[in-house]
């Protein structure tokens, strides 16, 4: 136990729940660090495993979890952009209870998949649509192109999907508009301004 994570497991409506969580994975002989403001479980440096609290339920998120077999199809994909994570979610400590070894079987699955060093095939920035509203933006805003193709593939990926959210174009059009400086600035989605 890493005591820097100890106070994540004293607060909220899920303190029991995830107190479980926790003996499990770390009988599985994971590493337990703190990232993200959650504890966080490695395996040589790789992470493996995340536990974290919403309002609805607590879950295990695991970080290469489209790569597991899922034997008793316990992973959700939280939204269809999610590629890699999965969730195993829970709402109840019967629950968890009840499912110690097939909670272990997977982190052992997911410890396996990181030794053999399996990688998720991630989509490519081209394969994001690009709105068209910022695609006419490109071609009024002398230097935006060039701008953002500069950005890193990441950042790239963020604003295409930031811009193709909205259901109504002038929504769109309004964060295209607000973002063209930040872009010009060679600035992701969430860098300050």
């Amino acid at each position: 136990m890493n005591p820097k994570v100890d106070f994540y497991f004293s607060k909220g409506r899920w303190q029991k729940e995830i107190t479980r969580l926790r003996k499990i994975v770390l009988d599985c002989g994971l590493t337990e660090e703190l990232k993200w403001g959650c504890p966080c479980y490695t395996f040589e440096g790789a992470n493996i495993v995340l536990i974290h609290v919403f309002k609805e339920y607590c879950a295990f998120l695991f970080f290469k979890g489209a790569l597991l077999q899922d034997t008793e199809g316990l992973l959700i994909q939280q939204t269809e952009n999610v590629q890699s994570a999965r969730q195993i979610r829970f709402t109840t400590l019967k629950e968890i209870t009840e499912n110690v070894s097939t909670l272990k079987a997977y982190i052992y699955e997911a410890i396996e998949v990181e030794k053999a060093g399996l990688k998720v095939a991630l989509k490519k920035t081209a394969d994001y649509k690009v709105p068209e509203e910022f695609q006419q933006k490109l071609k009024e805003v002398p230097g935006l192109k060039t701008a953002f193709d500069a950005l890193t593939p990441g950042r790239q990926r963020a604003y295409l999907f930031y811009f193709g959210q909205p259901k109504l174009s002038k929504t769109r059009v309004a964060r295209v508009e607000k973002a063209v400086q930040q872009i010009l600035d060679g600035k992701g989605l969430d860098d300050s301004v």
